[in-house]
């Protein structure tokens, strides 16, 4: 199915590392300690709009900072408070958000045939520590630090082609984000493959809504999923064992 290429790209925060589960673990407690009504999904819809303001209107600021800043506006909309403590836990807790379970061996599986890619709206210092739970080489990492703008940003993606170009790499980007990743990868050219993470909820979660159809090429619910058709199993050349004559 995945012959024509040779090289993966693949958004980190979404994709990879459950984003969603690192932000509600810091957004959770703070918005609950005065309105236990909300839940994760209320705070992710308050949340989305107001990180990709923030990337799209300070792009050479640092992860970190966005996240901080992304938690104040937040607070605002929803009416409650968040000290610079609160800010800071936000920006400071990338490394500690966790993989989805089934992150690392896709990755690995996935390396067995492609090179691996990442493009992804992070730092390079917060990255280092999700590198460590994906247990993976990557064969380039470019951050919106390298790039100095975030995701959906074109430019973002035409540094993409023009590395997978110089190395004549036959390219396919994958990614659960239609917004960030899937309407920008097709204005430039790029074949895509959508991680569908939340296929077993609605809404958009943590990112915002694309605003028009996107059409990935292919569609799978998990990594696991994605690299077991990117990468099957050998089937057996040799004949099965025949029984014995003479026995039952």
């Amino acid at each position: 199915m995945f012959e024509d290429y040779d090289a993966l790209s693949f958004d980190c925060y979404g994709t990879l590392i459950d984003w969603e589960a690192g932000i509600t673990a810091v957004l959770g407690p703070w918005a609950r300690a005065s309105h236990p009504e909300l839940d994760d999904e209320a705070l992710l819809l308050a949340y989305a709009d107001e990180e990709a303001r923030l990337e799209r209107e300070n792009p050479e600021a640092l992860y970190p900072d966005i996240l901080a800043d992304a938690f104040r506006a937040t607070g605002s909309k929803l009416g409650i408070a968040v000290t610079d403590d609160d800010a800071t836990r936000l920006g400071a807790s990338v490394p500690d958000w966790p993989a989805f379970p089934d992150s690392a061996a896709a990755l690995q599986r996935l390396s067995e045939r492609f090179k691996l890619i990442i493009l992804s709206n992070v730092d390079r210092r917060s990255f280092d520590g999700s590198n460590a739970r994906l247990g993976v080489e990557f064969h380039k990492i470019i951050t919106a630090e390298d790039v100095g703008s975030y995701k959906p940003d074109a430019r973002n993606f035409d540094v993409l082609r023009e590395y997978a170009d110089s190395e004549g790499l036959r390219l396919l980007h994958v990614a659960q984000s239609l917004f960030h990743d899937h309407a920008p990868a097709a204005a430039a050219g790029l074949p895509s493959v959508w991680i569908n993470r939340r296929h077993n909820r609605p809404g958009w979660g943590a990112t915002p809504d694309p605003g028009s159809p996107v059409q990935p090429g292919w569609t799978f619910n998990s990594m696991a999923e994605f690299a077991a058709a990117a990468v099957p199993t050998a089937v057996p050349t040799t004949e099965p064992t025949t029984e014995l004559e003479g026995n039952a």
